[in-house]
């Protein structure tokens, strides 16, 4: 009988690749300092996941930007002013991005175990492809290639829509949605997945909501790393998460019991 998961999509930094999805963070930063706007590294954090026009957007839209913006430059940022950050920020992700491209430690091992199950494997970023020029051939090298990549841009609205989801989807053959399952370390992930109909795990400890690299994050005082991963567990399950779990190294078991409840008749979400 074939293994009643079908597919698994996943996140690229904080998920698979960028223990603490660090280098959008200092992209944005970066790029933000450029055009005479510091920004702190909890703001660039708020929309991560989106993608990074839209995350741009939402930065300049947040009221301690906006009016920051608007005394450095003397006026309100523009639709124009999001196309010059866009096309300014493109350059610093690539390099940001292929400084941190190491694997989250157990990716590679929680791969072959889906390949090795006949589960099919995708993702869908909010990195553009000129993004993740760098980022396929070094993740590829480590032992984490999947089979299709849907970017920021390829689909008509990112997330939290389902249609990055839904292409990858598309693209691999792969049905009923009910039967796949996206993994994420952003609440907006979580949500793309849910509104295209699959189960749903949320990464806590390894993304965006703690947001420290894996040596740093093991450094912490062990009540506070505690806080930390649980503040980012809640926020996670907050967006409807239907498990989760502290990184892709534990991801095999809660495969298994969600490919039990798919046999029963289970769906996600309920």
């Amino acid at each position: 009988m074939s293994f009643p998961v079908k597919a698994v999509i996943f996140d690229w930094a904080g998920t698979m690749i960028d223990f603490g999805c660090r280098a959008p963070v200092m992209a944005l930063q970066r790029l933000f300092a450029d055009a005479g706007v510091d920004i702190s590294e909890a703001e660039a954090r708020a929309d991560m996941g989106r993608a990074k026009r839209d995350h741009i957007r939402a930065l300049l839209a947040m009221p301690r930007i906006a009016d920051a913006w608007r005394a450095r430059h003397g006026a309100a940022a523009s639709e124009a002013d999001v196309d010059r950050l866009h096309d300014a920020v493109e350059p610093l992700m690539r390099a940001a991005a292929a400084d941190c491209a190491g694997l989250v430690p157990g990716a590679a091992e929680t791969v072959q175990r889906l390949k090795d199950a006949g589960v099919r494997i995708a993702s869908s970023t909010g990195y553009t492809r000129a993004m993740m020029a760098d980022i396929l051939p070094l993740a590829a090298e480590q032992g984490y290639a999947p089979e299709f990549v849907v970017c920021a841009g390829e689909t008509a609205e990112g997330r939290p829509s389902p249609l990055m989801m839904w292409k990858a989807l598309v693209e691999l053959g792969v049905w009923p949605s009910a039967a796949c399952i996206k993994v994420d370390d952003a609440p907006v992930g979580i949500a793309e997945g849910r509104e295209a109909g699959s189960w749903t795990i949320g990464v806590a400890a390894s993304g965006n909501g703690v947001g420290f690299d894996y040596c740093a994050l093991r450094k912490l005082d062990a009540a506070e790393r505690d806080r930390l991963v649980l503040a980012s567990a809640d926020a996670l399950r907050a967006a409807g998460a239907d498990y989760v779990i502290d990184s892709v190294a534990d991801l095999w078991p809660v495969v298994e019991t969600i490919a039990a409840r798919i046999a029963t008749g289970e769906r996600p979400g309920r």
